[in-house]
């Protein structure tokens, strides 16, 4: 077997193989010795038949099999010989065979790229702290109480606060559309539950009227036929129901489970911490990441950039109504959209890859009961299902992998941030949740 390089390009390297024929030929005897000695032929006692018989029905199917194996090998050796660190499966294109004849084949390789970190103690980076109010938990338990409302039939015309049960039937332009019919609907007007002006028209209606309810969808309604368009929905209303003040007292709290009105406010502000730790957490990472992404700049396999960039505009253009939409709106063509989207695959590739050198040259690891709980938590998600979503993850190890994957970049993420250079700023939950939405 002859291996030489042909091609040496940045991250690219290309490998001219020739596999002897008669090395290959001896292989493929091999094989077909191994295998007379255990198949049955008609006529034959095992290992008896003539190699002659078994080559003609199986030599073509023993040859490729062989040929797979020498190039497999020269791929292995290849790689050690070179101390190549492939970015992806090699590619291995076969140029030249004939029965009889050397085998000629060219192997591509792309490489990953040679990375040195730099140094995480100049990194300097905020912290955002919020602490819970008291106000806050009062809004908060309010929602809960908002929640937990009943309601019971009223003779008297409907007001906002109010639950109306109504039936509806929609229509654009004097044809109905898909799923814009209900009966029995229960509606509490005010709640912001359908499109903007539809609850307001139905204050004032008592039990047995009738109206007819003249809207337009929003521009960037979901259904994307149904979008700024004006629509009637003719309404009739069977039942108005007022709402019943819920105490928030002990007795409330003992719908959670809890003995006590305080226990539950004591959930409710660790709660709204943790959440606004989680917040926090965001917008210093990707401020961590905006960081190294300006300190880093390294050559990245343009084959994981491609791979990358199909997934995310698979992504963008799986709605193509909308897709359309947003292009017009950003006055911008379908390529200078491509080019921005490709930067963004760049810029992942390029991060994913300084982390996991950072993490391989730290002895950074996920162990598996690490992503057990990832698999706990998961199936939680899905209640009267665990069972089924434990044994997916179990039998698919891409999808295990797929959860394995953001537990190691937060502990790669945690490492960095235990150099750097951070310091704490107190803000409000206003200010917090402005700063997240600019990331986002």
């Amino acid at each position: 077997m002859q291996i030489t390089e042909i091609s040496a390009s940045g991250l690219k390297r290309e490998y001219k193989v020739v596999i002897n024929a008669a090395a290959l030929e001896s292989q493929v005897n091999e094989k077909l010795e191994a295998l007379r000695q255990r198949v049955n032929m008609p006529g034959f006692r095992p290992g008896k038949a003539p190699a002659a018989l078994i080559k003609k029905q199986y030599g073509r199917a023993l040859l490729g099999e062989a040929m797979e194996e020498s190039v497999n090998s020269a791929l292995q050796k290849t790689i050690e010989e070179n101390q190549l660190r492939p970015a992806m499966q090699p590619k291995v294109d076969l140029q030249n065979f004939e029965e009889g004849k050397d085998v000629e084949c060219t192997i591509a390789i792309e490489l990953l790229p040679d990375i040195e970190p730099g140094d995480f103690k100049s990194i300097k980076l905020e912290r955002l702290v919020v602490e819970p109010t008291e106000a806050e938990v009062d809004e908060f338990l309010n929602r809960l109480a908002e929640q937990q409302k009943t309601y019971e039939k009223v003779e008297r015309a409907a007001e906002k606060g109010d639950q109306v049960v109504i039936d509806f039937v929609g229509s654009v332009n004097g044809e109905k559309f898909e799923g814009g019919a209900a009966n029995d609907y229960p509606l509490v007007l005010g709640s912001g539950t359908f499109i903007p002006g539809f609850e307001d028209q139905l204050v004032g209606l008592k039990a047995g009227e009738q109206k007819t309810v003249q809207v337009t969808f929003p521009e960037a309604y979901g259904n994307a036929e149904l979008a700024g368009k004006p629509a009637e929905f003719a309404c009739t209303v069977k039942e108005v129901r007022g709402g019943q003040t819920v105490a928030l007292d002990d007795e409330f709290a003992k719908r959670f489970g809890l003995n006590s009105q305080q226990e539950l406010r004591d959930n409710i502000k660790r709660d709204l911490g943790g959440e606004y730790k989680g917040l926090a957490r965001m917008k210093l990472k990707r401020n961590l990441l905006d960081q190294l992404a300006e300190r880093h700049s390294f050559e990245v396999p343009e084959g994981m950039v491609e791979l990358e960039f199909n997934q995310i505009w698979n992504e963008v253009t799986a709605d193509r109504a909308r897709f359309e939409a947003e292009l017009a709106e950003e006055k911008k063509t379908e390529e200078e959209l491509k080019a921005e989207y490709r930067k963004i695959a760049e810029r992942r590739i390029r991060l994913g890859l300084l982390l996991s050198e950072v993490g391989r040259q730290n002895n950074i690891e996920v162990k598996p009961e690490e992503v057990t709980r990832a698999m706990i938590e998961q199936a939680r998600r899905f209640p009267g299902q665990e069972r089924q979503v434990m044994e997916y993850f179990q039998k698919n190890p891409e999808a295990a992998n797929s959860l394995r994957a953001p537990i190691f970049e937060d502990k790669v993420v945690d490492f960095i941030l235990e150099m750097a250079d951070v310091t704490e700023k107190q803000v409000t939950k206003e200010e917090l949740q402005k700063e997240t939405e600019a990331v986002s």
